[in-house]
């Protein structure tokens, strides 16, 4: 096997045309990879039963989970395996668990080299990626996972990969940046992830993509997962992956986290009113509303703001350092409310969120799928509402035709009485969170414990029902705390020492 060096693609890589194993989630039983992955004639349902180590089953179960999720049943036992695989899930599966676990279990921790290559289609996504593994991989000691995406420095990413690495979970662009620079040694690379595989192809990643799989070994393991297998996806799969088992999750099977899917008609003139209505309605705690372009995202803030309704925005000229704050601030329950555009809120997976608004309707069925899917995720129900003027009724007949399921049409009569008022009178509640941004992280050795302690503990003396979600990043850290206590919490922190030394923690705005 060469290194990464000789691996740099530079001539063309011949085409293969493996034969596809069909593995339909509706008919199990038929599933010859699921068979031989579980000796049984179903596939496994709960966690304990597949053939992984007792410190990830134990990590799964410390985390909530129990049974399997069908993308998860049917691909862990073939990916175990060692087959190359193509999942088709929609958004908020469970896909990460699905790749993720597999390649812990393979992973040689005491050989820090890079062993498993994960590529998605945004920062944010990759984040969160690396995230989850962390959190799945809490219990392998030295475990080292590394982002690289772009908006940050290559130097810092240049010196963590000298130092060694078991997992990289990057964009395409900056992966292939660290290929060409010779940063990346792949000669131990043993599977390659492509995660959201189509959206990567909408952002144009596709020569990238393939460039990066030409300079892998090709004894590597090749995953594709995504929600949509458009024909440029087949085409990479005929010539990167080696009969690569096929997982088809139907919606029926997927109905434990059905999403219901409302139309409101509404005017252009009318929009904003009576989305502040449904929100009144619905009273979300967490919700994306879907703006086609930057301008309505800033002018439905505004709108919304003046409505003392907690809100951000999201769109693709936003700094990143900002973009990171919006969803930090979002994550955390500190803004109720994100106003983004399809652009800007490529990958964002939010936990619990409960509602989807397309306030404008996107041209692209496809589009409207990736969008709604963010809720009604990990089993749980969800909630999507559209709002359709009559130059939309033919975009919700698409929409119809590719989900095969006709969307509920709402009257709007009961909102009537609220159209010609001001938003002020309809909608008046805060966040019930704030968030504080620590100056010191994972390579300062903070873990979440240390700033629940710091909070908690004699110096800070705040209760543990006040503090949220903790997030711990390489230089800072977040943290969610009760609005009523963020000023006292701030001056707690600022007062005090976490881990017996100083950092600087402000509120983000």
């Amino acid at each position: 096997m060469t290194d990464s060096k000789r691996n740099v693609p530079q001539k063309k890589v011949s085409p293969k045309n493996p034969s596809a194993e069909a593995v339909e989630a509706t008919s199990a039983k038929k599933s010859t990879g699921a068979k031989q992955a579980s000796r049984v004639d179903l596939p496994p349902t709960e966690f304990a039963t597949l053939p992984l180590s007792a410190d990830l089953v134990a990590v799964v179960q410390e985390m909530g989970f129990q049974k399997l999720s069908p993308i998860q049943r049917q691909s862990i036992p073939l990916l175990l395996q060692g087959k190359d695989l193509i999942g088709q899930s929609k958004t908020g599966s469970g896909k990460t668990a699905a790749f993720a676990l597999p390649i812990l279990q393979k992973l040689a921790l005491a050989s820090p080299h890079l062993q498993a290559l994960i590529l998605c289609p945004t920062r944010e996504l990759c984040a969160q990626v690396t995230r989850d593994i962390r959190k799945l991989g809490r219990k392998h000691p030295g475990l080292k996972v590394l982002p690289l995406a772009g908006g940050t420095p290559v130097r810092p990413q240049r010196d963590s990969l000298e130092n060694g690495i078991h997992i990289a979970v990057g964009t395409p662009g900056r992966i292939l940046d660290h290929i060409n620079r010779e940063h990346l040694d792949l000669s131990k690379l043993v599977t390659v992830v492509l995660d959201e595989a189509d959206r990567m192809l909408d952002m144009g990643f596709e020569e990238d993509m393939a460039l990066i799989l030409k300079a892998t070994p090709k004894s590597r393991q090749t995953v594709f997962f995504s929600a949509t297998f458009p024909e440029e996806i087949e085409a990479m799969s005929r010539t990167y992956q080696r009969h690569p088992a096929r997982i088809t999750i139907s919606e029926k099977t997927e109905a434990a986290g059905a999403i219901r899917q409302l139309v409101y008609t509404t005017t252009n003139e009318t929009k904003s009113s009576t989305l502040v209505a449904l929100l009144q309605e619905y009273q979300p705690e967490s919700a994306i509303v879907f703006c086609n372009t930057k301008i309505a995202c800033n002018e439905l803030v505004e709108i919304l703001s003046n409505a003392k309704v907690s809100t951000a925005c999201l769109h693709g000229e936003l700094e990143q350092y900002m973009r990171d704050r919006v969803m930090a601030r979002f994550r955390n329950k500190s803004v109720r409310v994100l106003i983004a555009t399809d652009v800007a809120a490529r990958g964002i997976d939010v936990e619990n969120l409960e509602i989807v608004f397309n306030f404008d309707l996107p041209s692209k069925p496809d589009v409207y799928v990736h969008r709604i899917g963010r809720t009604g995720r990990a089993g749980k129900a969800g909630l999507a509402i559209s709002l359709a003027t009559q130059r939309d009724l033919i975009k919700i007949q698409g929409i119809e035709a590719v989900t095969r399921s006709p969307l509920e049409k709402k009257s709007l009569s009961r909102f009537s009485s609220q159209k010609e008022q001001s938003p002020k009178a309809v909608f008046s509640q805060d966040a019930k969170m704030e968030t504080l941004l620590i100056a010191g992280g994972r390579k300062d050795k903070v873990r979440p414990g240390d700033i629940l302690g710091a909070l908690t503990g004699e110096a800070g003396g705040l209760k543990a029902s006040d503090i949220g979600k903790i997030e711990i990043h390489d230089n800072f850290s977040y943290v969610a705390v009760s609005a009523g206590v963020a000023k006292l919490a701030l001056q707690r922190l600022n007062n005090g020492k976490i881990k017996g030394r100083k950092f600087r923690v402000e509120i983000v705005r």
